[in-house]
C-alpha cells in the first residue's frame, strides 16, 4: 500500500476536527443537522425491535460497508487501488454491490475532480463539512455527495445545501447539486437526486446552526 493510500484510508476512518483560520473549534455539518427530527430513523428502530434485530450492532455493520463504498469510490477518482485488508470478505462483497453500481454511473459521465473528500470551513458562518466531490461533470461544476443506504432523506438535502455553501466560500462556482445514493446491497439500488429550493434549505440549516448554538449556551 502507497504512503498517499494509506493517509486516504486514516483519514476516511477519523472524525475530522473543524477550525478556523484563528484556531476555534466549530461544529460540522452532520453534528447540526443532529438536532433535527428524523422520523424515517424512529420507524426503522421499531421495526428492527419487533424483529429482535439489535440495531446498535446491524448499524455498525452498515456504517462499515457504507464507509468501505466511499472510500473505493474515493481511490478510483483519485486512479489509485483501495487497500481492502482491513475488511472482511463479506463486508468487501457487500460494498462491491454499491461500488458496481456507482461505475455504471461514471462510465456514463465525464467527472473531472477539483476537490475529493476536502475538509472545509466556513469563516463567514462558523461550520465545517467535508465536501465528497467538486469539479466538472460534463463540463458542469458540480458538488456530488455519495450516500450508502435504502433512501435519500430531507436531511440530506440540506447537508448538501451547507456543503455548497463551503465550496462557494472558496469562490468556486456550483451550477449543479447532486446527491448519488449508492446502495449497499441490489435491493437497495442506486439512485441520482439534483438538489431543488436551494435557498430554502439554506435557510433551514442556518436555523439549525442556530439553534444549535443557543443550545450550547444553555447546556
Amino acid at each position: 500500500m502507497t504512503k498517499q493510500n494509506d493517509e486516504f484510508k486514516k483519514r476516511s476512518k477519523a472524525h475530522i476536527r473543524y477550525r478556523l483560520e484563528d484556531g476555534t473549534r466549530v461544529p460540522g455539518v452532520t453534528t447540526i443537522l443532529n438536532i433535527l427530527n428524523k422520523p424515517a430513523l424512529i420507524r426503522w428502530a421499531n421495526v428492527m425491535g419487533l424483529e429482535g434485530i439489535d440495531t446498535t450492532k446491524y448499524r455498525d455493520a452498515a456504517a462499515s460497508v457504507g464507509t468501505l463504498i466511499h472510500y473505493m469510490v474515493e481511490c478510483d477518482l483519485r486512479g489509485i487501488e483501495p487497500d481492502l485488508s482491513d475488511y472482511s470478505p463479506n463486508e468487501i462483497d457487500k460494498a462491491e454491490n454499491g461500488f458496481l453500481k456507482y461505475l455504471e454511473y461514471r462510465n456514463e459521465h465525464i467527472l473531472g475532480p477539483v476537490f475529493i473528500e476536502k475538509p472545509m470551513v466556513s469563516e463567514e458562518h462558523h461550520y465545517g463539512g467535508t465536501v465528497d466531490f467538486y469539479g466538472l461533470e460534463d463540463g458542469v461544476p458540480t458538488l456530488l455527495d455519495f450516500k450508502s443506504g435504502k433512501a435519500i432523506y430531507s436531511e440530506m438535502l440540506i447537508q448538501a445545501v451547507a456543503y455548497r455553501q463551503l465550496v462557494l466560500e472558496q469562490d468556486c462556482p456550483v451550477e449543479r447539486l447532486r446527491i448519488l445514493r449508492i446502495g449497499r446491497s441490489e435491493d437497495e439500488g442506486f439512485e441520482t437526486r439534483t438538489v431543488g429550493h436551494i435557498e430554502e434549505h439554506w435557510d433551514i440549516f442556518k436555523h439549525c446552526l442556530a439553534i444549535y448554538r443557543l443550545r450550547k449556551k444553555v447546556r
